[in-house]
């Protein structure tokens, strides 16, 4: 039997009526774009996160690049962004025309280092993105004391709904934070989908300005730099039917990745179980022949995937460089990282599969 990297039917499935019942009510009621759903999950998850304001967008990228808009960000800018974060937030900089700096991480958690972060900052320097990897929560606290107080901070928590620290969950901790609902997420849409939450009225008054051309009433535009993405009816009606689920699948996610924590304990697979408030959007270990063990993986049907391969300060495209403290532990990290199958809908029998085959092979 193989085990796939993700199924996102499996989900469907198991919410089948509802999820039937929410689109059809969006489709009977002739309303698609900007309605009441797309209100109400807005809403809905502004009290999920636990902030006054939450704007939906087409999508986690477009997400980004709003809310860089948002706090600032122009041509001629710098943002800040860990290294090993997959070029998101680096390609959401550039589309402003803004350049890119790469901070290192740290060793263990692979999350954004504060103190890289921080030295990589000028007085260009409009925003950091504090990226919320595999799930983990970053401290927002300790990367805000090591900026400037003119620098926002712009939290990519498209791998971490749910995540929380003491002082609130991600999404909550930083000027933004971003969301994407891509079906593979934690809360993922019927397509795709994203969203920008907002601790101040004035931010969200200017990021649902930029989401909708820049308007400062109908048809008059009247600030730069909008453009037109929505979060559909019929996909915010199927997050809201899956919201409410969104605490239970992270709980599985979490017991899927601390049993392959355990299984790989005197192994050559370094793989840490999930932290205090991590929801475990990946299940990623570090290998130092990642392909090798890749391979012998799939010999035994076990499907793996790499997050991320490639450092955006190699990324051609984006044409980023590191700060001053360089950035070899996030470039040392995308040769390594090694992602395993973790989903909600996972079997025990899977798991219990993954984890014999992380015991013969690693």
């Amino acid at each position: 039997m193989s085990v796939p990297f993700n199924e996102t039917a499996r989900e469907f499935r198991a919410l089948q009526p509802e999820l039937e019942t929410a689109v059809l009510g969006v489709l009977r009621g002739g309303h698609y774009v900007h309605g009441v759903e797309h209100a109400a999950f807005e809403r809905e998850l502004a009290d999920f996160l636990g902030v006054p304001h939450v704007v939906g967008v087409g999508n986690g990228t477009d997400a980004l690049e709003i809310a860089l808009r948002a706090v600032g960000t122009t041509a001629g800018s710098e943002v800040v962004t860990a290294g090993n974060a997959g070029g998101y937030g680096a390609a959401a900089a550039r589309a402003i025309g803004a350049d890119v700096v790469v901070a290192d991480v740290d060793p263990c958690t692979l999350l954004l280092d504060p103190a890289s972060a921080g030295a990589a900052c000028t007085d260009r320097t409009s925003a950091v993105i504090v990226t919320h990897l595999y799930g983990r929560a970053a401290d927002v606290a300790a990367v805000r004391a090591a900026l400037p107080p003119s620098v926002a901070i712009v939290e990519d928590c498209a791998q971490a709904i749910g995540a929380r620290t003491a002082a609130g969950r991600c999404g909550s901790l930083g000027d933004v934070g971003t969301f994407s609902f891509y079906p593979t997420k934690n809360l993922g849409a019927l397509g795709d989908g994203g969203a920008i939450s907002c601790r101040t009225t004035d931010l969200a008054d200017t990021v649902r300005s930029l989401r909708q051309y820049g308007w400062s009433e109908r048809y008059l535009i009247g600030r730069g730099g909008g453009r037109n993405s929505r979060l559909d009816e019929l996909q915010a009606a199927g997050l809201r039917a899956k919201l409410p689920h969104i605490e239970a699948w992270n709980a599985r996610r979490r017991e899927i990745v601390g049993a392959y924590a355990a299984a790989a304990e005197d192994t050559s697979f370094s793989f840490p179980g999930p932290g205090p408030g991590d929801v475990a959007h990946l299940a990623v270990g570090r290998h130092p022949r990642r392909n090798e063990l890749a391979g012998r993986l799939a010999e035994l049907g076990i499907a793996t995937a790499v997050h991320f391969p490639v450092a955006d300060h190699r990324q051609p495209g984006l044409e980023a460089r590191t700060g001053p403290t360089g950035a070899a532990e996030a470039e040392r990290s995308c040769a390594e990282v090694l992602s395993l199958p973790c989903f909600a809908q996972l079997t025990d029998t899977e798991v219990e599969q993954v984890c014999d085959a992380i015991r013969r092979v690693a």
